[in-house]
């Protein structure tokens, strides 16, 4: 099989998968006659051949897949006008102390909170796929440890958590809650609050080496 066939065939893969694919799986398509690194540089070839198109070839946590630009978001929204779900300003702080000091126990996001985090948060990212228990911790009463889940990188769009941006002073007003409603192209909301804006994120809580990406509209193969 040629060059040409080969960038074909991964091509019509990625656009009809449902999720992203992984190098692994892509090399079945060929009966893994082409290696590894084969197929991430045609990989990239493909993405070359897309930079000027309204969809994009991305490299996410679980693997490649197809996804519709954040400058398109405006027009695809016309589509689907239901809302997108709400979050909390209290969800939103959790799930940034998760990705920014993971693992976490309850307890370590309430003293970085100062408040009490309700049962129904928690289980709200869960079920979102976003946060996940990973362990307990050896103290008394063996607390759950939190962690953000590969579903949660593959939403940012991004690879792992060494690719989360840093943020130097998280508690200004540009600080994680805003971060974490940004659509990285054009800055539209994208995470909806109940709660008004404006105020800032808990000053205790030190991104250290991590931070909070950008939840983005991720179109699939919109």
């Amino acid at each position: 099989m040629n060059t040409a066939d080969a960038r074909r065939v991964l091509e019509t893969a990625l656009i009809c998968a449902q999720q992203p694919l992984a190098v692994r799986d892509l090399r079945v398509l060929f009966n893994d006659e082409l290696g590894a690194d084969s197929i991430r540089l045609l990989l990239e070839e493909i993405q070359a051949e897309w930079t000027q198109r309204g969809v994009e070839l991305v490299s996410v946590a679980t693997g490649w897949r197809f996804q519709s630009r954040p400058a398109m978001r405006e027009y695809l929204d016309r589509l689907h006008p239901e809302k997108p779900p709400r979050y909390t300003r209290a969800t939103l702080e959790t799930l940034a102390i998760i990705a920014y000091r993971q693992p976490v126990t309850r307890g370590d996001m309430e003293d970085i909170r100062g408040v009490t985090i309700n049962t129904l948060i928690l289980k709200q990212l869960e079920d979102r796929g976003w946060v996940e228990v990973i362990g307990h911790r050896e103290t008394a009463g063996r607390p759950a440890l939190y962690a953000t889940t590969r579903q949660f990188l593959d939403d940012l769009g991004i690879e792992s958590l060494d690719r989360l941006p840093e943020l130097d002073h998280p508690a200004q007003q540009a600080g994680v809650l805003e971060v974490l409603q940004a659509d990285p192209g054009d800055r539209q909301p994208v995470l909806p609050m109940d709660e008004p804006q404006g105020q800032s994120v808990p000053a205790a809580m030190n991104p250290g080496e991590g931070g909070v990406s950008q939840l983005t509209y991720q179109g699939g193969h919109s």
